[in-house]
């Protein structure tokens, strides 16, 4: 499984392809958009996003519910749920539905193909049959195709281009030097637990994105912060447990190259800072112009890292069994 979960990685490309020939509902237009989704589908929803006009009002809600300004503002709400049955998005889509709001979907079945059948609801269908966080390349070009629908994103298809160049560049077919950069920080954090490091936007989404696929696929803790935020606060944290932080965590910094230059000084400043304390598993830079494309350049060595790490500890990087043995109790629960 672990090699079938790194060709879904190497098919990353394929997927950003994919989304070039995508054709989205007609949607409402010129108002604030709102995002519903969790985990996988919430990455994608935040990856749609970053690529969106700066002028509009895009926002990505993960939890119950509405933002409480959605309502009296009259949003379009996205929902974006890979399995269509995601319970908080589910939930925010009751409230929008009550409150009379234009309301898409972006999902390859379950619940939400259900609901459209009897409400009035967009729906642009993605392939299934893949856990969410491994089919972010198709969720992702859904949400670009419905943003540009709704008038949120210029030359969807252009970007996906460049986006899916650039990974495909980067990782070739598992010998391109994003593919064995990946392999590398694997190997320096192998036994460690991981810390990503990125600057404010694009590199510290793409941190995040490391940090949620180490913990599905290695079934690792890691953990990601942001710069310049956690200069003033985290990094304090590095200075009083040195000796067991050296031997048990692994840092890896981010870099994107349009990153404000006082961010780039910070992480430089910052890795000299604490080089004493942590040990530094790599550095990875953005390649691309658009914020799509470098995102994914720095997302998709993440990805070659966590399965590699999941292959070194001898882990299935599939299944989420706790996960799922979680939504179960939680659903016990309510009985």
């Amino acid at each position: 499984m672990t090699a079938d979960a790194m060709s879904e990685v190497l098919g990353l490309s394929e997927q950003l392809s994919w989304g070039t020939r995508v054709e989205a509902p007609t949607v409402a237009a010129d108002r604030p958009i709102v995002l519903l989704g969790m985990g996988g589908s919430g990455m994608a929803a935040r990856v749609g996003a970053l690529a969106a006009d700066p002028v509009r009002l895009v926002v990505v809600h993960s939890s119950y519910g509405l933002p409480g300004w959605a309502v009296s503002e009259r949003a379009l709400v996205v929902a974006v749920s890979y399995s269509g049955n995601t319970e908080e998005t589910l939930s925010g889509v009751a409230e929008a539905l009550a409150a009379g709001l234009p309301v898409a979907a972006i999902t390859s079945g379950g619940a939400l193909v259900d609901l459209a059948d009897e409400e009035d609801i967009a729906i642009l269908s993605v392939p299934g049959d893949k856990q969410p966080r491994a089919a972010v390349g198709y969720q992702a070009s859904g949400v670009l195709a419905m943003l540009e629908a709704a008038g949120a994103v210029d030359d969807a298809a252009g970007q996906l281009v460049e986006a899916a160049d650039v990974v495909a560049r980067a990782l070739g077919d598992g010998n391109g030097a994003g593919y064995r950069l990946g392999i590398d920080i694997a190997d320096a954090l192998a036994g460690r637990i991981s810390v990503i490091y990125g600057g404010h936007g694009v590199a510290a989404l793409a941190a995040y994105r490391w940090k949620t696929q180490i913990n599905e696929n290695a079934k690792m803790p890691a953990y990601s912060g942001e710069i310049p935020e956690l200069n003033h606060n985290e990094l304090e944290g590095w200075s009083t447990l040195a000796d067991s932080v050296n031997r048990s965590v692994g840092l890896v910094y981010l870099r994107d190259r349009h990153d404000h230059p006082r961010v780039a000084k910070r992480i430089d400043l910052t890795a000299v800072t604490i080089e004493d304390s942590v040990g530094t598993a790599g550095h990875v830079s953005s390649d691309g112009g658009g914020a799509l494309a470098r995102f994914f350049s720095l997302a998709a060595v993440g990805d070659v890292a966590s399965v590699a790490m999941a292959e070194s500890a001898g882990v299935d990087a599939g299944p989420v069994d706790v996960l799922e043995g979680f939504k179960q109790q939680l659903r016990g629960a309510d009985s």
